[in-house]
């Protein structure tokens, strides 16, 4: 078997650089576009089991919730906190655009302080990356406003660790608007959560709640991410996978006269074919441990960019590994079979009579 490679050795190259890029494109496009979507998923489950947005909006950004409606669901039976957030973006500085968390005072408690303290009006924490890019300020400039800097936190997700807390108060003041969204946290999961549901959307006819994973699960920016990731993975993979097929098809064409040989010496055509396809699982699994790596190596790169604020932070789970695993070894084995089973079919006195 690494006698072959080593006799083609320039295409054997290529095909290992072809599978190698197309694999890696795949691990880097999905595992960017995943990241993002856990980021996202992960600050609304943080103290969140019901999520309470403005009734018809879909996104986030756009929606408005009256916060006095935090003191009426706390009483309700069996939820043990109820969270305000105001998410928006803009300048910080220099930073021409970064995350800007308004939040309740019962959710600083989820940033982890490294310095300082929590905020009080007028002033903000931020995270470590964007510290860092900042130079560690004593005071900085959200939208045009100035605030103290009364501390700098860290946090696992890196929308937050790259973005600025300050007041729910101060974020209504920026973002002209009283909530986001409302994060209610249960005592328990068990049954009657419909119920519990059913008791806060009576509190105002303009909002809806949700299960904070069924929102997930529905979110259309979510939904925008996966089907633009996967269209421009699957392209990148077909384009890669269609040059391994060519370059496989034309190296085994090269070998018809060693196929011819073995024919000769009563190797049946089935073996001839069952060894090309062993060369080709072991090809595709070397480009496919090569590929892996170069992944990872990348995204921890990527994720360490000051100039990126963490916001750059993929993920490869073990769903996605296999079904790339999976595709790889169908697609390499589906171009290379067609050419093997054609080639291993050489009669020998054919290759005699055409003097090769």
């Amino acid at each position: 078997m690494f006698k072959s490679y080593l006799r083609y050795k320039t295409k054997t190259s290529l095909i290992l650089l072809s599978a190698v890029s197309a694999i890696a494109s795949i691990f880097m496009i999905t595992a960017l576009g995943n990241g993002i979507i856990d980021m996202y998923a992960s600050m609304l489950r943080t103290d969140g089991d019901l999520i309470v947005m403005q009734k018809g909006v879909a996104d986030t950004f756009f929606s408005d919730v009256n916060r006095s409606l935090i003191a009426p669901i706390s009483k309700i039976d069996r939820i043990r906190s109820v969270q305000g957030v105001i998410v928006g973006a803009g300048a910080i500085d220099s930073v021409p655009i970064a995350g800007i968390y308004g939040v309740t005072q019962n959710r600083f408690k989820n940033y982890a302080l490294k310095s300082g303290r929590y905020p009080k009006e007028k002033e903000a924490i931020i995270g470590e990356s964007i510290a860092n890019l900042l130079d560690n300020p004593r005071q900085i400039h959200l939208m045009g406003q100035p605030f103290k800097v009364s501390g700098i936190y860290h946090s696992d997700i890196g929308f937050e660790n790259g973005g600025v807390v300050i007041n729910i108060a101060d974020g209504e003041k920026l973002f002209k608007k009283r909530a986001s969204f409302l994060l209610v946290s249960l005592k328990d999961l068990g049954e009657g959560v419909d119920g519990i549901i059913a008791k806060i959307e009576k509190l105002d006819k303009d909002i809806e709640v949700k299960s904070t994973e069924a929102f997930i699960d529905n979110y259309n920016q979510f939904k925008i991410i996966r089907i633009s990731s996967g269209v421009i993975a699957s392209i990148s993979f077909f384009m890669g996978f269609l040059a391994i097929v060519s370059l496989m098809s034309m190296m085994i064409n090269d070998r018809r006269y060693e196929f011819g040989i073995k024919r000769a010496m009563g190797i049946s055509q089935w073996r001839i074919v069952w060894e090309i396809v062993v060369e080709v699982v072991v090809l595709i699994l070397i480009a496919f441990t090569v590929a892996y790596g170069i992944s990872l190596l990348l995204l921890d790169w990527l994720q360490h960019i000051p100039k990126f604020q963490g916001y750059l932070s993929g993920k490869i789970d073990l769903p996605l590994f296999v079904k790339l695993l999976i595709g790889s070894l169908a697609m390499a084995l589906t171009g290379a079979l067609i050419p093997a089973f054609l080639a291993a079919r050489i009669d020998p006195i054919i290759l005699i009579h055409r003097g090769q």
